[in-house]
């Protein structure tokens, strides 16, 4: 290897490192404590290790300003073992952040001070501000065109945050926590409605009517889950999970009509929610009524991960979150590093009437063109669409999820065939061109054989309305009776004439 080839090698090694260095975050809420550490990419995370321990700091935070005595052994108690954790997993940057319970309670610094000294962890006790911010840019790192309000509701408060063009705008919060919301109801049926509106004029919040709704936190994930539960959605995914505003008051009479027995028998609401699901679906219908909200979005990705993005610079922020881990996941279980960029750029000459959006999800699918080749051949097409639907992605959304699964399972051998089931997440002539890209990158895949030169030789290119494979005279022996059929298969589902040009490309 030349010495510029080993240099290379060295700065790939350098950067993966560098990308994959283990970040934590250590959430101090007022429901629970929350240790959550990310491995990969730096602009799109993945969750190594994530557990929760329902601390109740704020349970009875109203009652008498503190931190109760057994709340707060077990807050400790949990953040001992996690600090523990975070050293034994070689986590290089840590933050251990606090909110509301901290910050209102009487005692909220003896609690910052025993932990730091048996935990050994250095405590921010975040703002109300600070709190609002970072869930906005949460919400921003997972979906970056977000346009509208935030809204992350946790135990003891309230944020609320308006978002526009990348940037966190104006900033509430509110103390409308769901450990504060019962107390608040049983003083009459609009007492949360006139509490809302009056935080809101006092907070000095600019209304703005008509916009999304960007939902963050526990409990309203929660009423999402049951939501897509009552739908009976065939892809439950939360993060992007849409909402018309009338749902929220669809969800408050639903769970006002349940026991708390029988909440804790449905499968998406967890034995710790129960109690309060019912308070932060009225505190959600009474907000999209407020705001008069358009529609309402779930976000996946809130405090935690807006903390990450902060810390990035402004050029790992304008960073596709999609592309990143769609590269992430094609490098880590892929065969030929770097090709399915080189691939995305040859067959690009034949899709130029897609939009953005469908450009973006074609050079995913091209990054993730090589991840289904360890599964049995029976299956790869079943592994593609899995990956495509199934993947803990953000920065798409279920049509999306879609489209990226049928140009996998085209790539993987099902040809130009609709995946099963996905004519009911997306249109059918949208999936028919997803099967299009699919069958291309197999055509570029069979011709390289995985290696640069035939797709920086040749062209793929339109030509009088026929798909044209072009390569130079030293390449044209690749072309064999594999290459061929799959041109033909690429002609055929883009209702096109096909041919083989040798010579200049």
């Amino acid at each position: 290897m030349s010495l510029l080839g080993n240099v290379a090698k060295l700065e790939r090694k350098r950067d993966a490192a560098s990308a994959s260095a283990r970040r934590a975050i250590i959430d101090i809420g007022s429901n629970s404590v929350r240790l959550v550490v990310y491995d990969g990419p730096r602009r799109s995370p993945f969750i190594l290790f994530n557990e929760k321990v329902m601390a109740g700091l704020g349970a009875e935070l109203d009652e008498n300003g503190r931190i109760s005595d057994v709340a707060m052994e077990r807050g400790v108690q949990a953040l001992k073992r996690f600090s523990h954790l975070t050293r034994d997993m070689e986590v290089t940057q840590l933050r251990c952040v606090a909110t509301a319970a901290v910050r209102d309670a009487v005692n909220g610094a003896d609690f910052v001070a025993r932990v730091e000294r048996e935990a050994r962890l250095k405590v921010e006790v975040l703002s109300g501000r600070q709190e609002g911010e970072a869930a906005a840019y949460g919400v921003l790192s997972a979906i970056p065109g977000a346009d509208g309000i935030v809204g992350d509701l946790g135990g003891g408060s309230l944020e609320l945050a308006r978002v526009r063009d990348g940037r966190v705008e104006q900033v509430a919060s509110l103390p409308l926590g769901v450990l504060r919301l019962a107390d608040i109801r049983k003083q009459g049926k609009t007492a949360l409605r006139r509490t809302l509106k009056t935080l809101l004029g006092k907070g000095g919040w600019a209304q703005e009517s008509g916009l999304p709704f960007y939902m963050v936190g526990g409990s309203w994930r929660a009423l999402a889950r049951l939501d897509m539960q009552l739908r009976h959605d065939i892809l439950p995914v939360i993060h992007q999970h849409e909402m018309t505003p009338d749902r929220a008051a669809y969800l408050l009479r639903v769970t006002s009509h349940l026991s708390r027995a029988s909440l804790k028998r449905l499968p998406t609401i967890s034995s710790s929610r129960a109690g309060t699901i019912t308070d932060a679906a009225a505190l959600l219908a009474a907000v999209v009524r407020q705001l008069g909200s358009s529609h309402l979005v779930v976000s996946a990705y809130g405090l935690r991960e807006g903390l990450l993005y902060q810390d990035l610079a402004e050029s790992e922020r304008t960073l596709d979150p999609l592309l990143i881990a769609a590269q992430a996941e094609g490098e880590a279980q892929g065969r030929f590093p770097g090709h399915g960029a080189l691939i995305d750029r040859w067959i690009s000459p034949l899709f130029r009437d897609d939009t953005a959006e469908q450009n973006r999800i074609r050079k995913a699918a091209c990054l993730l063109g090589d991840v289904g080749w360890r599964a049995n051949p029976d299956f790869r097409a079943e592994r593609g669409v899995e990956i495509a639907l199934h993947s803990n992605w953000v920065g798409i959304d279920i049509a999306g999820r879609a489209l990226l699964a049928q140009a996998l399972y085209s790539t993987f051998g099902g040809g130009g065939m609709l995946a099963p089931g996905l004519a009911a997440l997306a249109e059918t002539a949208l999936l028919e061109r997803a099967a299009q890209w699919g069958l291309a990158i197999r055509l570029a895949q069979r011709l390289s054989g995985g290696v640069a030169a035939p797709l920086e030789a040749g062209q793929l290119r339109l030509a009088d309305s026929r798909v044209e494979l072009v390569l130079p005279e030293p390449f044209a022996c690749l072309y064999g009776e594999s290459v061929q059929r799959r041109l033909r298969q690429l002609g055929q589902m883009m209702r096109m004439d096909y041919g083989f040009v040798t010579g200049g490309a």
